[in-house]
This record gives structure tokens, sequence and C-alpha cells, in this order.
């Protein structure tokens, strides 16, 4: 899996969209919303590829870079990332700002 739709598919194969917005604490809408814009948020691809067994980190990565515009620097992260080069999941460059998303470890509530 290399995106936030793959990911959402194989969460959907488990279970449906309205069993996964009742055990993550999110809005009904959520899944059919981040399905329609093509792409999870931060948050939830976490949460998602926590419950999958995957590595919610990288997830959190992933859905960050997709939310990116288009530029330079989104190019080279994406192309550190997926070669294995990002160091423990986080996006870093003295040159580039990027945006990373933070999950709380509270509740395990996540809001859209």
């Amino acid at each position: 899996m290399q995106t936030t739709m793959e990911l959402l598919d194989a969460a959907l194969q488990k279970k449906n969209s309205t069993e996964w917005a009742a055990q993550l604490k999110l809005s009904g809408n959520a899944l059919r919303t981040a399905k329609h814009r093509g792409n999870l948020s931060p948050a939830i691809a976490g949460a998602l590829a926590e419950e999958l067994g995957e590595d919610p980190q990288k997830w959190i990565v992933i859905a960050a870079l997709e939310s990116e515009r288009e530029s330079a620097c989104k190019t080279r992260m994406v192309r550190k990332f997926l070669t294995g080069a990002a160091i423990a999941g986080t996006l870093m460059g003295a040159s580039c700002a990027a945006t990373a998303a933070v999950a709380s470890a509270g509740e395990s509530v996540y809001y859209v």
C-alpha cells in the first residue's frame, strides 16, 4: 500500500465505513468525505493504520504528504520517504517547511 486510499480500501474490506466511524469515534460522514476528497487526514490515516496493524507514523506522514500542494519540496520528500530515507517517519529538512500531524496518545479519540 502506498496511498491513504489504498489504506482505506484495506480497512473497508474488514469493516464498513459506519463500523469504522463508530470504532474511531468519527462523524458518520468522515470516511465518505475523505474518499470523495481522495485522501485521508493524517489523524484518521494513523488511527486506521494502527487498527490494521500497520505503522501509524508511516501513514501519518503519507497523509501529510498527500495533502501538500505540488512543489519541488513535496517531490523531494515523497522520494525520500518512499525510498526509506525518512527518519522515524518524520519529515525534516532545512530548506523546506513541512507540516507534521501530531497525534495525541491520550484517549485515542480522533477528530475530523
